[in-house]
Formats: structure tokens, sequence, C-alpha cells
């Protein structure tokens, strides 16, 4: 398969991503670019882009950059599901692995409902149908995503998905770069896992 890397992301960084569970399947095997500003929850509410799922008038926010091509991210958006009622989770789309993921990522953005929107490509993708088809009104949206990859890249981070909050007992900020189970997510969050069929 053959990337096509966007102006502001060299093909390096492309590979990095893809190397990396996120697209880091191998966490440790590749340098991390150097950030050239300190990750910043307030930086990352007022100059990113995305779409909040969950409890929207939950003081928990958890922001999470995501490819709409990566099938990490898409784990990662089943096991957000069961923590949802807990935390708003505001997923940010970004524009790394091929054309598909700015143009899907914008329709994302633009859809009047973009949680059913994201499940819809999310099942597309499981389906290997290729995710949601780029709509006309999404072009507005393009640039969102654009500022958004280089927000992401801004703070250093190399890999999808990347997760930054504060945890919820602590107050400290987390990060995480690569998918992650739903025990998991809840401990690195600080949320309480839910018990089995809820």
């Amino acid at each position: 398969m053959t990337l096509k890397p966007f102006n502001i992301f060299p093909a390096a960084l492309i590979a990095v991503s893809l190397l990396l569970s996120g697209c880091n399947d191998a966490p440790g095997t590749a340098s991390t670019k150097a950030a050239s500003s300190p990750v910043s929850v307030a930086a990352i509410a007022a100059e990113a882009k995305g779409f909040a799922a969950g409890s929207p008038m939950s003081a928990r926010t958890v922001y999470v950059f995501f490819d709409a091509q990566c099938p990490h991210c898409a784990a990662l958006w089943e096991a957000a599901r069961p923590l949802k009622s807990q935390a708003k989770f505001v997923w940010i789309p970004v524009g790394i692995l091929n054309p598909a993921s700015t143009a899907q990522g914008a329709t994302l953005l633009a859809a009047k409902d973009p949680v059913a929107a994201m499940d819809e490509h999310e099942a597309s993708m499981r389906a290997q149908r290729g995710g949601i088809s780029a709509s006309g009104d999404a072009e507005a949206q393009k640039a969102a995503v654009v500022k958004n990859t280089e927000l992401m890249t801004r703070f250093g981070f190399s890999s999808i998905p990347t997760i930054v909050a504060t945890h919820a007992q602590t107050g400290a900020l987390v990060t995480q770069e690569g998918a992650m189970s739903t025990a998991a997510l809840a401990a690195l969050l600080g949320l309480q896992l839910p018990a089995a069929g809820q």
C-alpha cells in the first residue's frame, strides 16, 4: 500500500505512526517527535475541533485525537462506550494515515449527529467497506482537521489514538498513545469500571 503524506506531515512521521497500539503495535520501538509546546488540556479545549460523545454535562472531559482510517481508534471508540456516563469524550479527527482520513474526519465534524455518523463509520470499517463516504458539506471542515493534526504533532504525539485528560481523582494530567481496554481506560482516567451487563 502506498501512503500519500500531507504537506504538513512528513512521510517519516506517518511511518512512525503506523509502527506505533494505535497505529502503535510495538510501543517504545520508535522515537517520538519532540514537543514544540507542552501538552495542555486548555490549549486542546481552545484550539481543537471535535465532537462529544458521552455525558454532555460532565465535569470530566477526555480528549481523543483519532484518525478515521485507524483500526485502533475504532477499538478505543468501542472501549470508551461503557464509560460515557461518567465523562464527556471529545473525539478530535486528524489526518495522518491517508487522504481518506481528512475527508472522513471532516465528514464526521460536519454531520448533524456526529456520534451516529461515527457509529455508522466504524460499522463500515469493521465490515471492510472503507468507512463513510466523504460529504460535500465537509469541505469547510477539512481545515479544522488539518489544524487538529498540527496541534497533535505540536505536542509531540506520534501515534493514534492519543488520549489527553485530567485524572478524575487526582486532577493530574494523563496522556496515552494507543488503544486500551475499557478496564485500562477506566484506570487511566480514574473512572469506575461499570459492572458486567451495564
